[in-house]
């Protein structure tokens, strides 16, 4: 739980909880700071203070060994007496891989590791993901009515899913370090992307918008709030240089990416380079042709449909741009995770299972 708070904030650096038990109390809690820093577990010591020693501490994840702009965690745990570490796994990250568990084993403190493992690699999914793959962990989004359409009819935005089910996608995106569209929902619906729940305002991740030749409209909201929130646009080394220097010159950041066949943005190299900028979680939000594009190249490792219970009939827009939905539903390479009502409309969310 404590974790969960730095979703979508905590930069690179895994989100991480830590609590500190003594006397069968907590003493202290920790979660990833802003960015990345301060890590949980100086955290929790801080709050527990001298009721530290000989306690218990539960970590979400192994405690970092290495020198960075922060001393190592398992050293501080160390250092504070803690008598027993407790964590769900080990840090596949090569600076570490094992080595804050010999820290602690060689201090003398008991640890034990690998408790609610299932549970905290769902949870760090992304981070595990971009160490180990070299690429983010990508959920895809869609709202859609009972016959899987997405717009009543093309080039026409309207609102499908209930309010219930908008608040928990604006609580999807602050979980989020990217969210990702394609240039032609950015025309059809001029979308901002931000989150825009009470008090979680600032936890609006990156906007990433697919462009091949950089069309995005400068007038575009996305453009103009690009100095406020930021917007990276994924576009092919043939992009035209005008084009590119306008939107640079609106606070766009522009990524060269590699080129298909057809010219579009090579969507597995995109996601290298968004993890090469450390961002760990996309939530892709739309079109149809992105979601296709992503499920074709098996590069969707989570599927949330929010589906509203009417129909849109043959005018209406399909979700997957003509892809059964089946390839997700009912393949043998996603488990259905989680299924609950949100007013009237019910969510559905699927996870990969290989």
């Amino acid at each position: 739980m404590l974790g969960r708070r730095a979703m979508g904030a905590s930069g690179e650096n895994p989100a991480v909880g830590c609590v500190i038990v003594a006397g069968g109390y907590p003493a202290g809690l920790g979660w990833t700071g802003e960015g990345g820093r301060p890590h949980a577990e100086p955290l929790a010591l801080a709050m527990a203070g001298a009721a530290a020693r000989g306690a218990t501490a539960y970590v979400s994840l192994e405690p970092c060994a290495h020198h960075g702009r922060t001393p190592p965690c398992a050293e501080a745990l160390a250092k504070a007496g803690v008598a027993r570490v407790v964590t769900a796994m080990e840090d596949p990250d090569p600076r570490v891989s094992g080595r804050g568990h010999a820290i602690l084993r060689a201090a003398g403190i008991t640890v034990e590791a690998g408790v609610l493992a299932d549970e905290a690699r769902r949870d760090l999914a992304g981070f595990l993901s971009r160490i180990t793959a070299g690429r983010p962990h990508v959920m895809l989004k869609l709202a859609m009515s009972r016959d899987g359409m997405i717009a009543a009819e093309r080039g026409r935005p309207n609102a499908i899913t209930g309010g219930v089910s908008r608040a928990r996608v604006h609580l999807m995106r602050a979980r989020a370090d990217a969210i990702m569209v394609g240039v032609s929902t950015v025309v059809a619906d001029d979308p901002l992307l931000t989150c825009r729940l009470p008090g979680l305002e600032q936890r609006s991740p990156v906007r990433v918008v697919s462009d091949s030749r950089l069309s995005i409209p400068l007038s575009s909201r996305l453009i103009a709030t690009a100095g406020e929130v930021p917007v990276w646009l994924l576009a092919t080394v043939a992009a035209p240089g005008e084009r590119a220097s306008a939107l640079a010159a609106a606070g766009a950041q522009i990524i060269a990416c590699k080129a298909t066949g057809d010219g579009k943005v090579d969507l597995a190299d995109a996601l290298h380079q968004l993890a090469a900028r450390g961002i760990n979680r996309v939530m892709v939000e739309g079109g149809a042709h992105l979601a296709r594009a992503l499920i074709a190249a098996d590069l969707v490792d989570e599927a949330v449909f929010l589906t509203a219970p009417l129909d849109l009939g043959e005018g209406g827009l399909p979700a997957l741009a003509g892809l059964d939905r089946a390839r997700v539903t009912a393949s043998p390479d996603f488990t259905l995770v989680d299924e609950e009502k949100l007013g009237a409309d019910t969510l559905k969310a699927y996870e990969r299972s290989r």
